[in-house]
């Protein structure tokens, strides 16, 4: 008996000792395989009694057809541990494959795209046209191109605004885009050129009379020689980044071109361009119509008073980081606004600390020809001044206003004073649709916070037509609301785009075809009206036509 019990407690030992030895080595294989061992010196004891693999060459029967095939290296092993034959070892891998595909998470492409497209104003509903697809593809194979052949200007300056976008504009592909008889050339992304590459323009192109470069980060005063050597027919440039080019060699530009120069369109200049070119600019280019002088920092008042004398400028746009005193900027457009198409005037700041409303009342008293006004970024001007300007201004109905970010700056105090709002409101509102409404294309009032929801809903109140209006821009606008935007839907037939960002109450609106509704993210972007009365339309034509077919039974009512 004493010996029964031994032998059972031997065999109990012996049992747990093997199940502790398969469970440490079974850790310890998990262990290597999570490090990504390559030891294969870990082994089960079992794996040397199994049966081993067919040689290559030996015949076998098909574990799921019974089929006779022979063996090879790439011969697939089934579920139950036979092999399989060719056609059925690509019909498993094919279900494996579908069963993997099947598990991955769905990710909806495209999403980040469709709203960088919709932020740059080219979202078309419906499907893209054959001109769109073909200028993408070219963008997508734009080093496979050899050239691009004799193609309209407008098609040319779209397939180079594409490349741009993609950072595809470099030494390579901006051959494509020069042309022996060409007389314009943009470039709207270069960034990636070289030197050499701005010089190679002008080689080929020596009729150019328009050129637009921008980001040339790495254009000099070398190309500025080449330029004035061989640009013979150039008067209009157009130059964003060019930080290389030295205050001289723009004044030595000026002096050789300046009398055929139309157009000079400058930005983002740090090292140069300051007062003294801009003094030589207006010496040496008496016949220029249009200027723009952008966020340069070398500039200040002085050049005020240079710009003040060319009399012959049409277009006229202006941001200065200096401040600049009031009696300047009075100066200037008391001189020059009487022939002014374009006022473009951003982020002047007063010297003064005493907000007037000067500047508005001198552009109501000497501009009479505009087409387009900005007035931005101002925190002097009340909205009795804009009253005053827009009401029985002899100038046409404006085509383009941008007045945003006319407001007080005041944080502590964001609602402004008690008596008076600072920027654009209701009252001066009111009159800006007054005068312009008939002939307005587009509109930014964004950030002028002082509009009341009353006034929306009346100048948007789907009786009052804009017909020409196509743009607008209400962002940061707190008081617009849902039925704000269904009035604009309604008063604005030509309407392509609406910007809301920040406005919060805009929400479960319905935005019909044809238009495009951006920062409203609980908006409803469906087709609904037209898209209805076609159906209607549709219903009908199919109600006349069996009519006429006298099939001899009723024909019931599509609903």
């Amino acid at each position: 008996m004493a010996a029964e019990r031994s032998k059972k407690k031997r065999k109990r030992d012996q049992d747990e000792a093997i199940a502790k030895i398969k469970k440490g080595k079974a850790a310890k294989k998990a262990s290597k395989k999570k490090k990504g061992s390559d030891d294969d010196s870990d082994f089960d004891v079992m794996d040397v009694y199994k049966k081993a693999p067919p040689m290559p060459g030996q015949l076998k029967y098909c574990e799921l057809c019974d089929k006779r095939f022979t063996v090879t290296p790439y011969s697939k092993a089934g579920q139950g541990g036979g092999l399989l034959c060719t056609p059925c070892g690509k019909e498993m891998a094919k279900e494996a494959k579908a069963q993997e595909k099947s598990k991955k998470p769905v990710v909806r492409k495209g999403r980040r795209k469709l709203e960088s497209a919709r932020l740059d104003g080219m979202t078309v509903r419906g499907p893209k046209t054959l001109q769109q697809l073909c200028i993408e593809m070219l963008a997508k194979h734009s080093e496979d191109i050899d050239e691009l052949g004799e193609m309209p200007e407008g098609i040319m300056n779209r397939i180079s605004e594409i490349f741009s976008k993609k950072r595809a504009m470099n030494s390579t592909t901006v051959k494509l885009f020069l042309q022996p008889d060409m007389q314009k050339v943009a470039i709207h992304e270069a960034a990636y050129l070289e030197t050499e590459d701005y010089d190679q323009i002008f080689a080929v192109c020596p009729n150019i009379k328009s050129l637009s470069l921008r980001n040339c980060c790495q254009f000099k005063d070398s190309n500025v020689d080449y330029m004035i050597e061989k640009a013979k027919h150039l008067i209009d440039i157009q130059l964003l980044g060019a930080n290389l080019v030295s205050n001289d060699k723009w004044i030595e530009m000026f002096i050789a071109r300046g009398k055929d120069l139309r157009t000079l369109k400058v930005e983002w200049l740090d090292a140069a361009f300051d007062d003294q070119v801009v003094e030589a600019l207006s010496t040496f280019c008496p016949n220029l119509e249009r200027l723009k002088i952008e966020r340069c920092k070398q500039i200040g008042e002085d050049s005020i008073d240079a710009i003040a004398r060319m009399e012959h400028l049409k277009h006229l746009t202006l941001r200065f980081y200096s401040e600049i005193p009031h009696e300047k900027l009075l100066n200037l457009i008391a001189n020059v606004g009487a022939n002014l198409r374009t006022l473009c005037l951003e982020h002047f700041l007063d010297a003064s600390s005493d907000p007037t409303d000067d500047v508005l009342e001198k552009i109501h008293n000497t501009c009479h020809k505009l087409q387009k006004f900005r007035f931005t970024e101002n925190n002097e001007c009340s909205d009795a001044g804009y009253v005053n300007l827009f009401s029985n201004w002899t100038n046409p109905p404006l085509h383009y206003i941008d007045i945003n970010s006319t407001r007080d700056m005041d944080n502590s105090n964001p609602d402004g004073p008690d008596d008076e709002p600072i920027g654009l409101a209701s009252a001066g509102f009111r009159e800006l649709m007054s005068h312009s409404g008939s002939r307005l294309e587009f509109l930014d009032i964004s950030s002028c916070r002082h509009i009341s929801h009353e006034t929306f809903a009346d100048i948007f109140n789907g009786s009052k037509q804009y017909p020409y209006l196509s743009e607008i821009n209400l962002s940061f606008c707190p008081i617009v609301d849902t039925q704000i935007i269904a009035g604009i839907f309604r008063s604005c037939p030509q309407l392509k785009k609406v910007v809301t960002f920040g406005c919060f109450q805009v929400e479960d609106v319905v935005v019909p075809r044809g238009i495009v509704l951006i920062g409203a993210p609980k908006a409803q972007d469906h087709q609904i009206e037209q898209f209805g009365e076609a159906v209607l339309d549709f219903q009908k034509n199919i109600e006349n036509e069996m009519r006429h077919m006298n099939m001899g039974r009723a024909v019931p009512v599509m609903g």
